[in-house]
């Protein structure tokens, strides 16, 4: 399955890769044609199955290798209490898709634009575009997670709205050729997760909520 987001670069890509074979271009036809494979690999979307039907499970939102578990005692994060932040680097040969970690109400997305440093430098968190959602689970339980751009990942989208009720696993949005994106958890969550660890979104449980 291909994300929305790579459609009309795999038709760009294939209509040239096309064009070039139709005018005897063989040689550059080849390259239009791997450039083409490459596209279409960045933006897969292959179907998944969620890994708990546990309610107070949370599943990782992205692809890649989480950089850092941090315990947050201040309320200067998305969530406003101490919190359990999680951060995962997507690199360009992760699945781009991003997925909802676990059922809930999308409470509130907030927008901010920024620099595009290297997603897995700390500043990045903080100084780069960033999307924030904030979801509210069962019995007003909250928590957060950040799609945030990269050096190269300059587009970020998102697939949600306010007021949107969400499952454990749902597509959400998109992040163009990798970066970075976090997950903050009330502070007494139990995360089960460790640093250096390679996650699948949907599919890699996080922690639970206490």
């Amino acid at each position: 399955m291909l994300a929305k987001e790579g459609v009309p670069f795999v038709v760009i890509s294939g209509g040239l890769t096309l064009l070039f074979l139709c005018f005897g271009l063989f040689y550059i036809s080849i390259f239009a044609g791997i450039v083409t494979f490459f596209i279409i690999f960045f933006f897969r979307d292959p179907e998944r199955r969620h890994a708990s039907d546990n309610d107070d499970a949370v599943l990782t939102p992205a692809d890649g290798r989480v950089l850092e578990v941090l315990h947050l005692n201040g309320n200067d994060n998305p969530l406003g209490q101490a919190a359990v932040k999680i951060s995962i680097f997507m690199s360009v040969f992760n699945v781009h898709v991003n997925r909802i970690p676990m059922g809930g109400t999308i409470e509130m997305i907030s927008y901010h634009p920024g620099r595009f440093f290297s997603a897995d430098l700390d500043k990045a968190s903080k100084e780069n575009e960033r999307n924030e959602i904030t979801l509210q689970a069962r019995d007003s339980r909250k928590i957060a997670f950040v799609q945030i751009a990269g050096l190269i990942a300059r587009r970020i989208a998102c697939w949600v709205e306010e007021g949107d009720r969400v499952t454990a696993g749902q597509r959400f949005g998109l992040i163009r050729f990798g970066s970075r994106l976090e997950v903050y958890l009330p502070g007494d969550s139990r995360v089960i997760i460790q640093v250096r660890q390679k996650v699948k979104a949907g599919k890699t449980i996080i922690g639970y909520l206490s």
